[in-house]
């Protein structure tokens, strides 16, 4: 065996100096720190600013550890793994078994819009055979019953009254108080109370579509007259 130069031993030491901060972060509970606690733990087996600097690129660059800005994750493989498992997540495959999934939600979500639609619908016709109703209790209060100077004041408090509920409606929902918008506003109301009762995961139900539909758009409404 040859003699061991200063050269060999600078190296040799420079490795167990490194193998030191390596076995020193492997025994941090945490899974990532800032990059000055980094340089720090570093510098605790180094002699210099400068030494702990290298050593802490060299850790980087070797894999060891993950250095993105000021963050320093200590688990590379962990990393690696998360990143796997959200790039898998994120990409649809022909034979995806996500894929049977999402159309079995496609399918009860149909029947959920669909039941919250007549819902609505049956609340509108309800609301139409009241004002029918009502114009035609006041024809008749009008020009059989009473006359129309009783009933002036009476037909102005009753507008006022819709008025106000009208301008209510908008100050709870800041929807411009509409027929459509009065629809819009009770089919999301129906929608989600049947979506709990049925326990229906949207959130989970939108993921998927973004996997199999990413251009699909989202904000756009999903219930039709």
């Amino acid at each position: 065996m040859g003699r061991i130069t200063v050269s060999d031993a600078k190296k040799i030491l420079k490795i167990a100096q490194l193998e030191k901060v390596k076995l020193r972060l492997r025994e941090i509970p945490m899974n990532s720190i800032t990059y000055s606690e980094f340089v720090g733990i570093c510098s605790e087996f180094c002699c210099s600013r400068e030494q702990s600097l290298e050593f802490a690129k060299m850790l980087d660059e070797s894999g060891s550890v993950i250095v993105l800005g000021d963050v320093v994750f200590l688990r590379p493989h962990q990393v690696a793994k998360s990143m796997n498992k959200l790039i898998s997540e994120s990409i649809a495959t022909p034979n995806d078994p996500r894929r049977r999934e999402l159309e079995h939600m496609e399918k009860q979500k149909a029947l959920i819009d669909q039941k919250a639609q007549s819902l609505v619908k049956g609340e509108l016709y309800f609301g139409l055979g009241f004002l029918v109703l009502q114009t035609l209790g006041f024809m008749r209060l009008t020009f059989w019953e009473l006359t129309w100077d009783v009933m002036e004041p009476i037909c102005f408090f009753v507008t006022s009254l819709h008025f106000a509920l009208a301008y209510g409606f908008f100050l709870r929902t800041s929807k411009e108080p509409t027929f459509e918008g009065y629809f819009q506003r009770r089919f999301k109301v129906k929608q989600e109370k049947l979506m709990k009762t049925h326990n229906f995961d949207l959130e989970k139900y939108n993921k998927l579509r973004e996997v199999f539909y990413p251009t699909y758009n989202y904000n756009q409404p999903c219930y039709g007259f």
